[in-house]
């Protein structure tokens, strides 16, 4: 993980709420759609993991995407995402509405993103991070950047070096070693 901010950790160790984009983030960026026009998308499992971790740890989860797809909303059900908004083009305006739902300030946030549209969410919220095949825009304004692309283990890298800023990596863990 390249950490550009030197706060970065601190900033981890607060961070209440995270909230990510979904194509480029969650998944390589690829949509499938076959000849019915029927969308598929690729998640990587162990991201999708570290999102149950957290809420195990406590922390909430928010999905904000520009588009709208049934794949999104049945894997956010299957992770037990706290907050979900499709169809979200105005991202900034979703994270603070989520924020205000939550009752939560933006120091309280980390957001994961990858392109233009994600940078006014970025700026809001108290940890911003860019998966590391990011457009460099979204890089430039990110506070630390995975070393994995989004799709590819990008959000785990997160979730842990939230966990672990925190404290709470070795008790999020326990349970697999028993």
């Amino acid at each position: 993980m390249k950490i550009k901010a030197k706060d970065a950790k601190k900033r981890a160790s607060n961070v209440k709420i995270l909230i990510m984009d979904v194509d480029g983030v969650l998944t390589d960026g690829r949509i499938v759609i076959d000849d019915k026009g029927v969308e598929s998308k690729f998640f990587d499992v162990r991201d999708g993991h570290g999102i149950k971790m957290l809420g195990r740890a406590g922390i909430k989860t928010a999905i904000v995407t520009g588009r709208s797809s049934k794949v999104v909303k049945h894997r956010a059900r299957e992770l037990s995402i706290d907050y979900l908004y499709q169809g979200a083009i105005k991202k900034g305006e979703t994270v603070e509405k989520i924020l205000k739902e939550a009752r939560l300030t933006g120091g309280d946030a980390a957001y994961i993103g990858d392109d233009l549209i994600d940078i006014p969410a970025m700026r809001m919220v108290g940890l911003a991070v860019a998966v590391a095949d990011s457009v460099d825009e979204v890089l430039k304004t990110a506070d630390i950047i995975t070393e994995k692309p989004g799709g590819r283990g990008a959000v785990r890298e997160v979730v842990e070096f939230i966990l672990k800023s925190r404290g709470v990596w070795e008790e999020a863990i326990k349970r697999y070693s028993q």
